[in-house]
């Protein structure tokens, strides 16, 4: 079992930058994939993107294509959500989540960070 805790969020001007990141621990992200999500009042739960933790490989949504990257550091067994160009439309509270490669469905889900951008 995996546990998450997310960190980095906070206050940002349309066109800034933040970093969010996922620190897992309980055991290595060995066989996982690791999601990000947001929720933003009055809106369903969208997901932003997700990454691979063995091979590396990335999956994003339409709408932060080209301007978040996700990228994990093994030896702090970390994910990033690397978000550049913000747009009030990015201002959600930010998940991440896990589950084993070959799991339907995400098991593993942090608390949240907040993201706030102003126009």
């Amino acid at each position: 079992q995996v546990q998450l805790v997310e960190s980095g969020g906070g206050l940002v001007q349309a066109g800034g930058s933040l970093r969010l990141s996922c620190a897992a621990s309980g055991r290595t992200l060995d066989n996982y994939r690791i999601g990000w999500f947001r929720q933003a009042p009055g809106k369903e739960r969208e997901d932003v993107g997700s990454i691979r933790w063995n091979s590396g490989s990335t999956y994003y949504a339409d709408s932060v294509r080209g301007r978040f990257t996700i990228s994990g550091d093994s030896a702090k067994n970390t994910v990033y959500l690397q978000m550049n160009s913000l747009k009030p439309d990015d201002a959600a509270v930010y998940y991440c989540a896990g589950r084993l490669t070959y799991d339907s469905k995400y098991n593993y889900w942090g608390q949240g960070t907040q993201v706030t951008v102003s126009s």
